[in-house]
């Protein structure tokens, strides 16, 4: 198996792969190394007959805190193309993981934001410890969840989607559950055999015939296509390029309230 800068793997004699979000100092923030990992991981463990199911999490006490603070000041510096090409790999990373021939259950560790709830959301399966933080803060900085939208409006739904999909605001496992983000939540302590009693179901199933069955699932839910995709890079863009990020980012990295906040 391929070793990863920003990611462990382990597959266990049953083909039960856990993929692990591995940069716990960074609480697993996306930077664009991720990015590319986690696109050679799925290829891999797509490809890999011997894996059955994949469950995916994060190591230390986040399951995964959004976009790194660095990748994010590059692309605030980058031209528009260059913008446009970065959440393209961000939203075909997450297409990948979303369309991935094997079942994916969430172990989701800890505090999800942004990007780390759009992770939530393309797995099949998420089980959330009974701590976590959840939220769609992208607005703090004056962007939007363009890229993850897709994804995230899929687990939710609209209606609910609505409710977190504009605010800024934290929520909390339970909430999680009612918006339809996680199955369910546990304490901390039994989060793996809460994920493992979700993973040994579909050991008993044919691999084929459950490939085949998720994906007439996802053909027959909302559309996610090559032009939903552009879609969602283009409305990411024009964020990026108005005063609003600029202003938003700048505070957060100048450690000051955006001219719109407040309290």
């Amino acid at each position: 198996m391929t070793t990863y800068e920003t990611l462990a793997i382990e597959v266990d004699a049953r083909g039960v792969a856990t993929l692990t979000l591995n940069r716990p100092d960074k609480h697993n923030a996306m930077s664009a190394q991720m990015i590319h990992d986690l696109m050679q991981a799925t290829k891999a463990l797509g490809d890999d007959p011997a894996v059955r199911v994949v469950v995916l999490t994060g190591a230390g006490k986040s399951f995964c805190a959004g976009g790194d603070l660095a990748w994010m000041q590059q692309q605030m510096a980058s031209d528009p193309e260059t913008r446009a090409r970065e959440a393209g790999l961000l939203a075909y990373m997450l297409q990948g993981l979303n369309t991935l021939a094997k079942p994916l259950i969430g172990a989701v560790n800890g505090n999800a934001f942004g990007g780390g709830v759009g992770m939530a959301s393309v797995c099949d399966i998420a089980i959330g410890a009974d701590h976590l933080k959840m939220g769609l803060t992208e607005v703090r900085l004056g962007l939007i969840p363009a890229t993850i939208g897709p994804y995230v409006i899929a687990r939710m739904g609209e209606g609910r989607a609505r409710r977190v999909f504009f605010s800024p605001r934290l929520f909390g496992a339970e909430e999680a559950v009612d918006l339809g983000l996680l199955a369910r939540v546990v304490p901390a302590d039994d989060l793996a055999a809460a994920v493992e009693a979700e993973v040994a179901p579909f050991l008993n199933g044919a691999p084929g015939a459950i490939a085949s069955a998720k994906a007439l699932a996802r053909s027959l839910g909302p559309r996610i296509d090559e032009e939903t995709i552009a879609h969602t890079i283009e409305a990411l863009k024009a964020r990026w390029e108005a005063d609003e990020a600029e202003e938003g980012i700048g505070a957060f990295f100048e450690k000051r309230p955006a001219r719109w906040m407040q309290g």
